[in-house]
């Protein structure tokens, strides 16, 4: 279990591995303030993480102290500066971050769909500098904290018909080993890139390219990860020693080659 007086965000908390992930830490005793722009699917899962308690008493406890929601648009410095200062209001402290909202609308660079690069951009990596910047200033004052970013495979292999999705994930494991060499040794801010293969997620809707075809059969017909793998090794890396800094985390299927 971790500290139950540790207070942890997550972004794309609506579906995925962003739910999950808040499910699990909140079982390990963590409080939670998620965040996306479903408020729907948060309202469920508020509901799935208090009808984890039995007793009329824990459930409003949950309520109360354990869990918190707001809608957030990643793509909106201020939306990530606003709910990083609701959170700090509520409980005074953030001790991890977990970068999970992120979009794949795979495409061939040559059918120029240009609002869907933008749309990655936006989110894959904007999304991740506005919310790190925001949590910063209080990692910092208290030389502590954990910075999760969910990056992919594709941030270490370029495919065809993912070239820009996968300059996306490769600019967030850069991105993460830039601040751990940043913050670890001096503001002792843990960092971890953690880089999925493929995983039994909504990523696939997203993808409106009719050439990508293929690409999306075959990752329905191969025994893919569940989100719930993905949140294992989140909480592997944040229940490791503060002396232990889990950098890379690259976690495929069985099946996958690639």
């Amino acid at each position: 279990m971790l500290e139950s007086s540790k207070v942890a965000i997550v972004t794309g908390a609506s579906s995925g591995i962003g739910y999950a992930a808040s499910l699990a830490l909140s079982k390990a005793g963590v409080r939670v303030a998620v965040g996306a722009r479903r408020i729907d699917r948060l309202l469920e899962l508020e509901k799935q993480i208090v009808n984890n308690n039995s007793d009329d008493e824990g459930r409003k406890r949950v309520r109360e102290e354990i869990f918190t929601q707001q809608k957030l648009d990643v793509t909106s410095k201020s939306d990530c500066d606003s709910f990083v200062d609701t959170v700090i209001k509520k409980w005074g402290r953030i001790d991890i971050l977990i970068n999970n909202a992120g979009l794949m609308p795979l495409s061939y660079f040559k059918n120029r769909k240009v609002e869907e690069w933008e749309q990655m951009i936006d989110v894959n990596i904007k999304g991740v500098l506005y919310c790190t910047s925001a949590v910063i200033p209080y990692m910092l004052d208290k030389k502590s904290g954990h910075i999760v970013n969910i990056s992919s495979v594709a941030g270490r292999i370029v495919f065809a018909g993912g070239s820009v999705y996968c300059a996306t994930k490769h600019a967030i494991a850069a991105f993460s080993e830039g601040l751990r060499k940043e913050l670890s040794p001096e503001y002792k801010i843990r960092v971890t890139c953690i880089e999925p293969g493929a995983v039994s997620t909504e990523l696939l809707e997203t993808i409106t390219d009719e050439s990508m075809a293929k690409f999306i059969q075959a990752s329905k017909n191969m025994e893919t990860l569940q989100s719930e793998d993905i949140a294992n090794a989140i909480l592997y890396a944040i229940q490791a020693p503060n002396h232990v800094n889990v950098n890379e985390i690259l976690i495929r299927p069985t099946a996958q080659e690639r």
